[in-house]
């Protein structure tokens, strides 16, 4: 039975390595998947889903604006998906999370969604507060803070390594930008910031 899934952390717990190897199971097995990300989301290069650790993959994308819907309607057309992997997906509309509940519930297709939890300023995407409103099963993909607790904020750091208070919600950055801390650590970062 198909279902939406939301697979959702901090920065750097390895939420794309696990979407490519969850992939990479499919297609050993002889199924093929589905992948999309988000067209502003190209560190990795544009259509591009890339871990860390060195792994990557050929991926659609799409904007904020698209039918997610249509476009996997249309996907289905050239031939069978068996599952849908979305990374990035704190970057969708709350209209593209119900797309992809219709995917699930009318098409039959299972979605797996990859995606942070809350910006730096511990406020939720909204991307992700629909999925957390929506999926039939929920798993945190862990990281840990410097102090070896578990990671469940992110800060956003300027140049300096200072923790910044303001700033748009989306900032598509890496190590070089985000650390994931416990609560503990980034309520005294944001309180120096």
């Amino acid at each position: 039975m198909a279902k939406l899934y939301f697979h959702y952390s901090t920065m750097n717990a390895g939420k794309s390595a696990v979407l490519l190897q969850a992939s990479h199971n499919y297609r050993e097995r002889g199924m093929e998947p589905y992948l999309l990300t988000a067209h502003f989301a190209d560190r990795a290069g544009a259509g591009q889903i890339e871990s860390r650790i060195g792994i990557k993959a050929v991926a659609d994308t799409f904007t904020t604006s698209e039918n997610l819907f249509a476009k996997i309607e249309a996907r289905l057309v050239q031939g069978p998906v068996a599952c849908i992997f979305v990374d990035e997906s704190q970057f969708m509309s709350e209209q593209q999370v119900w797309d992809l509940a219709r995917v699930v519930d009318d098409l039959g297709v299972p979605v797996m969604c990859y995606g942070l939890r809350v910006d730096f300023q511990g406020k939720l995407f909204p991307g992700s507060a629909t999925l957390l409103a929506l999926a039939d099963e929920m798993r945190e993909v862990r990281t840990i803070c410097h102090c070896g607790k578990r990671a469940t904020m992110v800060i956003r750091q300027d140049a300096e390594g200072r923790a910044m208070a303001d700033g748009a919600q989306v900032q598509v950055g890496g190590n070089e930008t985000y650390v994931s801390l416990c609560r503990r650590h980034w309520r005294a970062a944001m309180a120096d910031a």
